[in-house]
């Protein structure tokens, strides 16, 4: 199975940018990763949030194939501790799936259709951070999963 993490718009900062960086790269000894980032929508001014969100929406579907299992993250989404997440991905590992996508949305979430479409919601936690943290974060836990996985000393109980 393949992980693809797609973001909507990139992450400005460079401190969070070499954090992150540095997680996907030990990932890639793990399970094949990527990360695919969608551009922020330009000219929204004059848009609706729904407006926003369906335009978003219609770039997020695009990224899928019929048989990925798409999770977003989302605020209303499964809170799961670090071995329960590591869990979480082990049985989707088993589930023969050849993509398994995790999706950040824009800064308005995202669209009934994306919705739709998921096969399930996380959220990381129940305070807000913002989207270019949700990224190192989210990248951090998937390695964190990829080591308990493997019983390797990075988690400690």
């Amino acid at each position: 199975m393949k992980i693809t993490f797609l973001t909507v718009g990139k992450t400005t900062n460079p401190h969070l940018i070499k954090l992150q960086e540095e997680y996907q790269n030990r990932l890639k000894y793990y399970i094949p990763f990527e990360t695919v980032v969608i551009p922020e929508l330009k000219n929204t001014k004059n848009l609706s949030i729904s407006e926003q969100q369906e335009k978003e929406a219609d770039l997020i579907l695009k990224a899928f194939e019929a048989n990925d299992e798409v999770i977003l993250l989302d605020e209303k989404g499964k809170q799961y501790t670090s071995m329960g997440f590591s869990e979480f991905i082990a049985k989707k590992m088993l589930a023969s799936h050849k993509r398994m996508i995790f999706v950040v949305g824009g800064p308005y979430g995202f669209s009934e259709r994306v919705y739709q479409r998921a096969n399930g919601k996380i959220s990381l936690s129940a305070m807000t951070f913002s989207h270019q943290m949700i990224r190192l974060i989210f990248t951090e836990q998937l390695y964190r999963a990829m080591t308990i996985l493997k019983g390797e000393p990075y988690h400690h109980e």
